[in-house]
């Protein structure tokens, strides 16, 4: 008998295998709104579930999807990105050592900072881009941290960290390597591949890819999967009332059915944009996407992401001759004002394109330059994108 053929990734996702409903044999997968479960006579569960913080059944077609997705050994789906991540950090121990990037999500940031110092975590915050070299992560490594927080391409700056490198690195020290693979998506990047131990995504932005809901996913390698370490996660994300809702389970799903066809159309889009941006030789516009060939990143980029380099962007608009009393960034601010088919927005990865204004949502605490705007490119025809893009910057000062 001929074994049953791998089917495409996008195969996968698009027909939610696994989520089958059993009763009515319908196509989708069915939402379960009830918060707790049947007993037999005997007090048995015989279908394993129990309570609804513990065990959301409308949420396993989309954790099944994201663990074949990813190549992980077992997936779980949290009420936000951040509760997911807090999960993670919340494993760990006073006194324990962590690593985490000088350029990630600003909100992660801030709390790992004050989260670190509330529970007694010695946290580094060090460069570890392709551009910074390894010198600064060796010495970092030597002092045994027990994790190592990884994003890549990094938000909103979108630089390149080698994680086959940093992970052997990380590894060789005994730290835990997690990823924050949100911007590049199961569709361009395997992090477990490359030697990760969890995946980490903000399933509101590009798995959802709707801007209709909260929601946030780990995924563990097949070695991870089995340790208790990924048990006290789990217990994390049952105690702390983590769990995905059902309506929110089930329109995850929904959205990540079509992750492939959007993800590959932004990041096309996003290429196309960035190319335009950057042979227009603008003197006071900067473009910043590592599917550049003149990008720091762009040979690793090439080496860990497939099929495209997502859809996620950043300009910096220089700030010319100020007048008095101008604050630094106001030029990027009136760039995104003239914007007329993208949104001024914050969030990304939803099928619109939205631009926003970092420095003014990050605060002056930001390493982010005041003059970058983060744009998240939708799935509009590229050609009004680009001529929006285009009308803006002729009210740039010379």
């Amino acid at each position: 008998m001929e074994e049953d053929k791998v089917l495409a990734p996008s195969t996968v996702v698009a027909q939610m295998r696994g989520g089958e409903e059993q009763q009515f044999n319908s196509v989708t997968p069915a939402i379960y709104p009830a918060t707790t479960y049947l007993r037999e006579p005997d007090g048995s569960y015989p279908r394993g579930t129990i309570y609804i913080r513990d065990n959301n059944p409308t949420a396993k077609p989309a954790e099944l999807a994201l663990q074949e997705l990813e190549g992980g050994g077992d997936a779980l789906l949290f009420s936000s990105g951040m509760s997911a991540a807090m999960a993670v950090f919340q494993g760990l121990s006073p006194g324990d050592r962590v690593v985490i990037p000088h350029i990630m999500y600003w909100g992660l940031r801030n709390w790992v900072l004050q989260f670190g110092k509330d529970w007694g975590l010695q946290v580094t915050v060090l460069d570890m881009t392709v551009e910074a070299g390894e010198a600064a992560l060796s010495e970092a490594l030597k002092d045994g941290p027990k994790l190592v927080w990884l994003e890549t391409p990094a938000n909103p700056t979108w630089d390149i960290t080698d994680l086959q490198r940093v992970a052997s690195l990380a590894h060789a020290s005994g730290a835990l390597v997690v990823v924050d693979s949100t911007a590049a998506t199961p569709v361009h990047m395997l992090p477990l591949a490359l030697g990760a131990d969890l995946v980490m995504h903000s399933a509101t932005k590009y798995l959802n890819g709707h801007s209709d809901l909260l929601a946030g996913a780990l995924v563990a390698s097949k070695q991870m999967a089995g340790t208790e370490r990924w048990q006290k996660i789990r217990q994390i994300r049952r105690n702390n009332g983590m769990m995905l809702g059902s309506m929110d389970a089930w329109l995850l799903q929904r959205g990540m059915r079509t992750l492939f066809l959007r993800v590959q159309r932004q990041s096309a889009s996003a290429l196309a944009i960035a190319a335009h941006v950057h042979q227009k030789h603008h003197p006071r516009i900067l473009v910043l996407y590592p599917g550049l060939p003149s990008s720091p990143g762009h040979a690793i980029a090439q080496k860990q992401m497939r099929d495209g380099f997502g859809g996620m962007l950043s300009l910096r608009v220089i700030q010319g001759a100020t007048a008095e009393g101008e604050k630094p960034g106001s030029e990027a601010l009136h760039f995104a004002a003239r914007l007329k088919v993208f949104k001024r927005a914050t969030s990304l990865g939803g099928v619109e394109s939205l631009v926003e204004h970092r420095k003014s949502i990050e605060g002056p605490s930001s390493p982010i330059p005041d003059d970058l705007l983060r744009i998240s490119v939708g799935i509009e025809d590229v050609n009004d994108l680009i001529a929006d893009l285009d009308q803006a910057a002729k009210g740039l000062r010379q």
